[in-house]
């Protein structure tokens, strides 16, 4: 990537930023953002860790466990304990940033979307 595309990447990632940002106040802002971006990367670390070492026999992924049935409550708590031995965090299926994603989008079935896209 040369210097200038970076410059013009800075520009739009920066205009966007401030188009998300509405009237809040930059520093208040940070303070969500922030908090967004952690979440989202231990979603996908703790994602990425069941399904390549945990999951990796199996022949579905972690998303794809029910979390109300006998057997995905069981697996689930071997996950849990996997998790928390060796990344210290566990989240459920449904407590994925990708789970509130799609459930944002209407993309979760039987559920309504927490995000109101009328203003």
């Amino acid at each position: 990537m040369t210097t200038k595309q970076k410059r013009l990447l800075e520009k739009q990632l920066w205009s966007v930023a401030n188009t998300l940002r509405g009237k809040m106040n930059a520093d208040e802002y940070k303070n969500y953002i922030l908090g967004f971006i952690f979440y989202k990367y231990l979603s996908e670390k703790l994602e990425r860790y069941v399904d390549e070492k945990l999951l990796a026999s199996e022949d579905f992924k972690f998303v794809e466990i029910k979390e109300n049935t006998k057997e995905g409550k069981k697996y689930l708590e071997h996950i849990k304990a996997g998790c928390i031995g060796q990344l210290g965090f566990f989240l459920k299926p449904t407590e994925l940033f990708s789970y509130l994603v799609k459930k944002g989008k209407g993309e979760i079935k039987n559920q309504d979307t927490f995000i109101s896209l009328n203003r």
